[in-house]
């Protein structure tokens, strides 16, 4: 095992400065991320030149592929990002290497649900959505190559959780770039059919996807297994207190996904009483806050790697010093964009083309929720830090204020016949009760009462 190399992450989750710390893990976390995105933003853009049916059929379909993400990545992943650190804090190094076997035990076990639903049954789940003829036919096809195949999406995101735990963001990013740039070429042509390559249609995004997760997940996979870093991924056998220990965290944070998810659903819905213009331009408004969330991630994960470690040390008040400063630096970013474009809406608004009611409506919800999207961000911010000391139940009944906060805001709209603007004023008391909230659970008794009696321990020796 490379020693100095596993001596040095460690010593930059415990010990180094705490700006430098957050730019070493969230700078390749971010790069990561936006590689991520960029997939998703040209598979959008060729599998446009099929026509309008083809794209229908992919906007069926990206809802679970986003519920993947959002899982394996933030719910899931969270909880062994954190498990993980903790342990590596305490000097574990041996339940390291069972953590992390017992993270693969769980992402096989959750791809499974995909394949059984997904990869089995899609005819029937996306005719209940609204899907039908040629529209269903091709969301069909995507989603039985794409996620009867989901085993290697979850062991990519599994795999690349233990490596945030570990501090080795690095390793991840130059992954991602690489891999994400071949998804990208192949994504095209395997839809368009450049050269040599058959032209596949709506499949060609999901034949890509499979292929580039699959090389990605065994680079990862291979790397843990000639145990390059801090621990090697090898067959262990399986203790219940390892799967509690994940799933205290990925469990629940399951919950939270589900209260975005409805909160969204909800908005959604009672958006359907104004029109369809309405509906148009919410979407459009918000879709800057999908883009902004995965940037926050890259923010998040490195704060959940450093305040695990540092729990898991018992440095205690570095653990809150770091989680205060990812959620200032998230605050900072995502506040000045939101004000940018509550103020000059046409920076977003005009990279799309709707119609003028659908435009009107979406500057109307950036000029009331984009001021509070600051809070938005720093919201996640510190619940990526809650991550990481292994106690979420607060965090989780904010984000359960969040939903009642909008859903009641805009049921009493509909109710009392208030004009949309009160709609968007729920959605940003939502925007501001995820902020204020997430950040008063650092003052709760997960957090507080350690900082006077734990201020001077110091870590222990790793131990194997």
């Amino acid at each position: 095992m490379n020693q100095p190399k596993s001596s040095h992450q460690l010593s930059i989750l415990l010990d180094g400065p705490i700006s430098y710390m957050l730019w070493k893990l969230a700078g390749p976390n971010v790069l990561g991320v936006v590689m991520t995105i960029l997939v998703t933003f040209f598979d959008a853009w060729f599998v446009a030149d099929l026509g309008t049916v083809a794209l229908a059929s992919l906007a069926l379909v990206f809802p679970f592929q986003t519920l993947i993400v959002f899982m394996a990545a933030g719910a899931i992943g969270g909880g062994v990002t954190s498990a993980i650190s903790r342990a590596l804090g305490r000097g574990a190094l041996s339940e390291v290497s069972a953590l992390a076997w017992h993270a693969v035990v769980i992402g096989i076990s959750m791809s499974l649900l995909f394949v059984l639903t997904l990869g089995f049954f899609p005819q029937e789940i996306f005719q209940g959505m609204g899907g039908a003829g040629e529209v269903l036919t091709g969301a069909v096809s995507y989603a039985q190559i794409a996620f009867g195949g989901s085993f290697v999406t979850w062991m990519l995101y599994i795999l690349a959780a233990v490596f945030r735990g570990s501090g080795d963001t690095l390793t991840l990013a130059r992954m991602f770039i690489v891999g994400c740039s071949c998804q990208i070429f192949f994504s095209g042509a395997f839809t368009l059919g450049w050269g040599p390559f058959p032209g596949m249609g709506v499949i060609g995004p999901a034949i890509a996807l499979i292929i580039c997760h699959a090389g990605m997940a065994l680079f990862l996979a291979s790397r843990l297994y000639l145990g390059k870093g801090l621990l090697q991924l090898k067959p262990s056998p399986l203790r219940l207190v390892f799967f509690i220990d994940i799933m205290r965290v990925g469990g629940i944070g399951l919950i939270n996904n589900v209260t975005v998810a409805f909160s969204v659903v909800v908005v959604t819905a009672i958006l359907g009483h104004f029109g369809a213009a309405a509906l148009a331009g919410y979407g459009l408004g918000s879709r800057l806050e999908l883009m902004l969330t995965p940037l926050v991630f890259g923010v998040g994960s490195a704060l959940t790697a450093g305040v695990g470690a540092n729990v898991g040390a018992q440095n205690f008040q570095r653990a809150h010093n770091i989680a205060w400063a990812g959620g200032s630096i998230a605050f900072l970013v995502t506040g000045v964009i939101g004000v940018m474009v509550a103020v000059i809406p046409k920076l977003w608004l005009d990279w799309f083309t709707v119609d003028e009611a659908a435009y009107e409506v979406a500057v109307l919800y950036l000029a009331i929720a984009g001021p509070f999207y600051g809070f938005f961000g720093a919201g996640q911010a510190f619940y990526f830090a809650s991550q990481g000391t292994g106690r979420l139940l607060l965090p989780i009944c904010v984000g359960v204020v969040r939903f009642l906060t909008i859903s009641l805001v805009g049921l009493v709209a509909v109710w009392m016949d208030w004009p949309i603007q009160v709609v968007f004023a729920g959605v940003s008391a939502g925007l501001l009760v995820t902020g204020i909230g997430m950040a008063l659970c650092l003052f709760s008794p997960d957090w507080r009462p350690r900082l006077q009696t734990a201020k001077t321990n110091r870590k222990t020796p790793l131990r194997a």
